[in-house]
């Protein structure tokens, strides 16, 4: 089939934003760190699940010491820290500004593979990050009231903003690290176990998700919050969109993501998942009568464009 990669990149974006959309839904309705709780033990389920039928283990096989330092670092950085600032981004701002700030993951995954693992940072990438400041800065700020001292003002709480950057810069920081750990988990995999190593983004998410779900029910013990389960549980529209973001998300998204780079080249099929800030637009005008601005569609595009040149 022609442009089937890219076609399938495209049908992630989708997935993707419906992911954001049903966050939205169940952050503001069961709170962002039970959503955090229940999804990553959906996830886990799910993936012990996959890896089961295909691998015939539950369990990530021939994963070592390295393997599991680092994903589980990443996991701690990506998942508990950047999640739980996007969720709560998401109660704060929507779930339309939150992704717009998931635009910062790219220029941070760069900056930190070129402080970390000395990768080279070409003149594209800064340019890159230019672009995707430039994108936010026109759909998050205004200019400042006539009898305001500052030329340009948020036209959101600092507090969602400072969450949605904490998102981006958890989901850039995540990647490397993750990055680390399969470069560490693929170079001890046995020569021959094909199943193991088609699975490993499903084996690295796995132990991903094992440093995500015990550091949020950490944090749910140490703020005492066990009692909140229970009420979560029982809110049937909370727990179908905490279900729906799970299938859409860690699951079906990353699965249809694997599966678009092998019929496309990676930056085309990244860049094309990229889209989501521009693509939930629309949905979240309409689903949540949001008011939308021309220069917040302008800003949103610009923005998916500056992420977009680190891809290409």
């Amino acid at each position: 089939m022609l442009y089937l990669g890219e076609t399938i990149s495209l049908v992630v974006a989708f997935s993707w934003t419906i992911t954001a959309l049903c966050s939205e839904v169940a952050s503001k309705r069961l709170g962002a760190l039970q959503l955090n709780v229940i999804r990553m033990l959906l996830s886990l389920c799910l993936l012990s699940g996959t890896l089961w039928i295909f691998t015939g283990s539950p369990f990530p096989l021939f994963a070592n010491i390295q393997t599991w330092i680092w994903l589980l670092m990443s996991g701690l950085v990506g998942y508990v820290f950047g999640d739980y600032c996007l969720f709560n981004s998401y109660v704060l701002i929507g779930s339309r500004f939150g992704q717009l700030f998931m635009t910062l993951a790219p220029p941070t995954a760069a900056f930190a593979s070129w402080m970390l693992l000395s990768e080279q940072l070409p003149l594209q990438a800064w340019v890159g990050m230019v672009v995707t400041l430039l994108g936010i800065s026109m759909s998050v700020l205004n200019k400042g009231k006539q009898d305001s001292h500052h030329r340009l003002e948020l036209k959101l709480p600092l507090k969602g903003v400072l969450f949605g950057v904490g998102a981006g810069v958890g989901q850039g920081l995540g990647l490397v690290l993750s990055k680390v750990g399969m470069n560490y988990y693929e170079a001890g995999v046995p020569e021959g176990m094909n199943a193991v190593n088609n699975l490993l983004p499903f084996a690295s998410t796995f132990i991903r998700a094992i440093a995500g779900s015990c550091g949020f029910l950490c944090v749910m013990a140490l703020r005492k919050e066990f009692y909140t389960l229970p009420k979560a549980l029982k809110d049937n529209k909370g727990m179908k969109a905490a279900i729906g973001a799970t299938l859409t998300g860690p699951f079906i998204g990353v699965s249809l993501s694997l599966m678009a780079v092998q019929y496309t080249e990676a930056g085309i099929a990244s860049t094309l998942m990229a889209l989501v800030p521009v693509l939930i637009i629309w949905p979240a005008h309409l689903l949540f009568k949001q008011e939308v601005k021309p220069l917040e569609i302008v800003g949103a595009v610009i923005s998916v464009i500056g992420a977009s040149l680190f891809f290409l």
